[in-house]
Parts: structure tokens; sequence; C-alpha cells
């Protein structure tokens, strides 16, 4: 089965809107992926979310089923969701995926977000139909896609997925928020590397997070997140087809990210991965079709 995935989102903790950032953008976190019958899956609900949202009702194409998989409910990953238009129209129904944080759960999290303390329209006063579905398995199904999830080296419980079209055909997986690198204690078995690897082995597409340079990691080390050589690294050893580096740091302009995708390919060639590996940086509005 054939799939467009699209970025609405790229940014990490906080949006960076302006002409610096126009390029790759300045959203936070928000993937789509959109399968040929009509399918819909939502990575993440940054504020990238938002023009998604505006586009499907712009599309007048019946009512909108969504499926919205948060890798965890840090703000930059869910701040979108009060602005997403689907909400606000009956007849759309609208399902959220995520995993409790402690002893919270999803519902709780994204509640309190909307309470009237923070926001005008609590949760309960949305027209679309919600619900909140808890993922405490590590395989589920989402209409054509079988989901395969991964706990990640991040604060809180952060999820990985990776999607594969049920009656078979290129996979792809999503990798925000993770650090690749020593540094943080986070719960996670001590083969962690070997079975991520794993995990991704021979993926068509993976995203996954790069936001530092090497330089920049050694003052942010345990604050969850990897450097492009990391990036690089980890899609060599699983033999991934296509890497897509995300979660931008804030303070990267165009022109910065231009040095830091140049020194990604130059760190490519010299792995060897130069002729079998593709890298690129994620720019809101690219699509990728598998």
């Amino acid at each position: 089965m054939p799939y467009t995935v699209i970025f609405w989102g790229t940014r990490g903790s906080i949006p960076t809107p302006g002409a610096a950032t126009a390029r790759y953008g300045g959203n936070t976190p928000c993937v789509a992926v959109e399968g040929a019958g009509g399918q819909l899956v939502v990575l993440d609900a940054g504020t990238g979310i938002r023009a998604l949202g505006l586009e499907l009702v712009a599309r007048q194409n019946g009512a909108a089923r969504v499926e919205i998989l948060l890798s965890h409910a840090h703000w930059d990953h869910i701040q979108g969701l009060p602005h997403f238009k689907p909400f606000f129209s009956a007849g759309n129904t609208v399902r959220i995926w995520g995993s409790r944080q402690g002893t919270t759960s999803l519902e709780a999290i994204l509640r309190q977000q909307m309470d009237p303390a923070v926001f005008p329209v609590p949760l309960d006063a949305l027209s679309a139909q919600l619900t909140v579905q808890q993922v405490d398995t590590d395989e589920f199904s989402i209409g054509e896609f079988r989901v395969r999830t991964m706990r990640l080296r991040h604060p809180g419980t952060t999820l990985g997925f990776r999607l594969t079209p049920a009656t078979g055909g290129p996979s792809m997986a999503y990798v925000t928020d993770n650090e690749l690198g020593a540094g943080g204690e986070y719960e996670v078995p001590k083969n962690w590397r070997r079975e991520f690897v794993t995990f991704l082995k021979s993926v068509d597409l993976l995203i996954h997070d790069a936001m530092y340079t090497p330089a920049e990691l050694e003052q942010h080390r345990g604050w969850g997140h990897s450097t492009y050589e990391e990036a690089v690294t980890l899609a060599h050893d699983a033999g991934v087809k296509k890497l897509v580096l995300f979660h931008h740091e804030p303070e990267h302009d165009d022109k910065e990210m231009d040095g830091l995708l140049a020194a990604a390919h130059k760190f490519a060639k010299a792995r060897g991965s130069g002729g079998r590996l593709e890298v690129v940086a994620a720019q809101e509005g690219m699509k990728v079709t598998l």
C-alpha cells in the first residue's frame, strides 16, 4: 500500500516563526501519514497540527476521521491540539493514542491542558467525537497500519513508533526526543541500544531527533536529545534507506541548518553510508511517498 508522509512541524521545544526559519520551518512537531485509502495518522500534535487542521476542513471531503499518535506529552508535542479545527465540527472523529506519565493518564493531562485556567474551551466542549486511547501494548492496529512501539531515552515516558501497512509494503519510523549517546538516567534495559537497532532494522524511512551538533551536546547531556552524527550512525547500523533529521534546535536558523545538513552528509560519507543512505533535514511542507 502506497502512502505519503507530510511534515507540518519540524522544530523542537518552542515555535520559532520568522524569516530566519522559513525554509526548515518554525512549528513544533507534527507529521501526517496519509494512506491511499484515505487513512490519516498524525504523529504528534505540536503547533504544526493547526495548519493541518485548516487543510482538512478546507478539503470538505466528508467528516474527518483522524488518528493521532503522541510520542509523549511534553508541551511542544501537544500545544497545537487546542487549535486543531476539526475538533470544533460535529461529525468529525478524533482518536488520540499515547501513554500515561507516571500515574497520570493521558486524558487527565489533556484535560489539564484545556482547563479554563489556561484555555477558554474545555475538552468536554468539543463538537467532534473524541476518544483518548491509552497505549499499554507494544503492537496494535490503526486502520491500514500496524503500529509497533518502543520506549525511548527521554525524560518521562516517550515512545517511538514504527508503522507498516497491514497488507505489506514500505515501513517508516518516527523517533523524536531520544538520547542515543551517554547521558541521563532512563528506565530502559541495558541492552536497549541493541533492541532499538532491531526495532528499526531495514526501515525505509526513519525520522529521528538530531537536535544538536556534537559541541552543543556536551552542554545538554541528559536532556533527552541526539546529534546528527548519532542519528546517522544509528541509521547506518539499522540498514535504514532514508533518514530525516528532525526536532530542530530553536536557535538554528536556516543557514545553520544548511551547515548541519552538510556536516551530516560528510559524516555519512566518512562512515561509508553515503552511497546507500539518503540523509535529509525535515522541512515544513516536505512530502515523502513510500
